[in-house]
């Protein structure tokens, strides 16, 4: 993929991410993929680009992404996930 079809694809992917989330539906959990595919493109592209900046933020974006997926998806209660975290803090 060129820089641009990263660029614009990360761009579009989250905005949709951002609106499945923001309906609160049914299928809003499925925004974390878009969110998901969303970090991976501008990983690529900063990567290319040398955009350390952007780098270092969507790598904390796509832990956050993961966590979104993992919590959404109805994992936690199978790995105890909340339980640990709710301990931590």
């Amino acid at each position: 993929m060129t820089d641009k079809q990263f660029e614009w694809l990360g761009a579009l992917m989250g905005l949709l991410g951002s609106w499945m989330v923001a309906m609160d539906g049914d299928l809003s959990k499925y925004g974390f993929i878009g969110f998901l595919v969303s970090n991976l493109c501008w990983i690529a592209f900063g990567l290319r680009k040398k955009a350390w900046g952007l780098l270092t933020m969507q790598v904390g974006f796509t832990g956050s992404s993961l966590l979104g997926l993992y919590n959404r998806f109805g994992l936690e209660s199978s790995l105890g996930w909340k339980a640990m975290l709710t301990t931590l803090v």
